[in-house]
Order: structure tokens, then C-alpha cells, then sequence
């Protein structure tokens, strides 16, 4: 029972080291975004006409705007450092093959997630800012906290959603899905992706859901794909 205790002791201690080096890569990467976050701020608000197009009706608002961008693009520039710690935590229980897969997941998941982002950017802002900002012609002049967290959010969900590919193929490799076990299950796919496609989707016209919905059952495609490789 006392070596028991010291070996979940150890595991514990092992876990804080990896939040901590974890912790420190993001604060490290936070600073570096404060560096241009303001042209960060300036881009992301480009669908909308810039900075100038925004009204803040608080004292902190601006700051706290500049803050949460700049831990975002932290966030993201730390990502592989997280999911590298986090990895390093679970790879002692794998396989050498399970351990070379999941390193691998490491840069093709935040290039995913990259992709995810910048479809989000460049199809679906152009699409919806429109639509929401003229809704039934009365004059809108967004927050910048309200428009930022809106644009973060969506960035953010379209990213996680760009992910499936990898981890069915991760899943696959596991020996936990089959490539007939999703062709199978097509039509509940399409019913997921549906849903997922409303819940993402800033606006409840079908044409944003549409756009969110072709890359999705694309993806799904791909994963099937990905899983027969497997």
C-alpha cells in the first residue's frame, strides 16, 4: 500500500512539472502577442471596417479587448507546448507505435486548427458580419467586446471542428473505430454535423449553415479515409 501511495505521489508531482512547464509557455507567448496584438485586433475587426467602426461604452473595455486577444494568440502559439506536455503525461502508458502516432498529432493538430480558424476568417465572417450587422435595417455599432469575443468564439469552434479528421485516424489507429463502422453510421454523422453546424453557426440563415456544413461532411469523408489508411 506505501509503494502504491508514493507511485500516485510521483504521478501527481509529474502532472504539476507538465502544467507548470505548460503555464509558463503560455505566459511566455501572452507577452510576446502583446507585441502585435493591436494589429491582431486590427485584422480580426476587418470585416466589419477596423477599430473605427467599433464604440466602447466602458472604461476597461479596450484593455480588457487588447488582454483577451493577446491571450488567444498566446493560446494558440503555446499549443503545441500544451498538448506536447499533456502528451508526455499519457506516453509512458502507450506503445511505442501508439507513442510515434500520437507525437505526430502534435503540428497536424494545430495545423488543423489553423485551417479551421482562417475558413472561419475568410468564409464565414465575410457572410454572417453582413447579415447581422443590417438585420431588419436597424443601425448597429457593435461593442469591441461583444465583436471580438463573437469573432473569437466562432474562430475557435470551427477550429476544434477541423480536428475530426486526426483524431478519427488516431482512433482508428487505437483500434477503436473502422473505416465500415463510419460508412455505416453515415446518416448519423450527417445528423451530428447538422446539429454542430447550428450551434457554431453565428446566424440562423441556412446559408451559413451550409457553408459550415460541406467542410464538416467533407471532413467526415476524409476521416473515412483516413480510418481505411489506418
Amino acid at each position: 500500500m506505501k509503494d502504491a501511495r508514493l507511485s500516485l505521489f510521483e504521478h501527481i508531482e509529474e502532472l504539476r512539472k507538465r502544467l507548470f512547464k505548460a503555464l509558463m509557455a503560455l505566459v511566455v507567448t501572452t507577452l510576446i502577442s502583446l507585441i502585435f496584438t493591436e494589429k491582431l485586433v486590427r485584422i480580426l475587426t476587418e470585416p466589419i471596417g477596423g477599430p473605427e467602426a467599433l464604440q466602447s461604452i466602458e472604461v476597461t473595455e479596450n484593455i480588457s479587448v487588447y488582454m483577451r486577444v493577446s491571450l488567444l494568440m498566446g493560446l494558440i502559439l503555446a499549443m503545441p507546448v500544451i498538448v506536447y506536455q499533456l502528451l508526455c503525461f499519457i506516453i509512458p502508458g502507450l506503445t511505442d507505435r501508439e507513442r510515434r502516432y500520437v507525437l505526430l498529432a502534435v503540428p497536424s493538430a494545430s495545423l488543423l486548427f489553423l485551417g479551421g480558424a482562417l475558413f472561419a476568417y475568410w468564409v464565414m465572417l465575410p457572410v454572417a458580419v453582413p447579415f447581422l450587422i443590417d438585420f431588419m435595417g436597424i443601425p448597429t455599432v457593435p461593442r469591441p467586446a461583444n465583436y471580438i469575443g463573437f469573432v473569437t468564439n466562432l474562430m475557435l469552434w470551427i477550429g476544434l471542428a477541423f480536428e475530426t479528421p486526426l483524431l478519427i485516424f488516431i482512433l482508428a489507429k487505437l483500434g477503436l473505430v473502422t473505416a465500415g463502422m463510419l460508412v455505416r453510421h453515415w446518416r448519423v454523422a450527417i445528423v451530428v454535423i447538422a446539429v454542430l453546424a447550428a450551434v457554431a453557426t453565428p446566424t440562423v440563415d441556412p446559408v451559413n449553415m451550409g457553408l459550415l456544413m460541406l467542410p464538416l461532411s467533407l471532413l467526415y469523408l476524409l476521416s473515412i479515409l483516413l480510418a481505411k489508411l489506418a
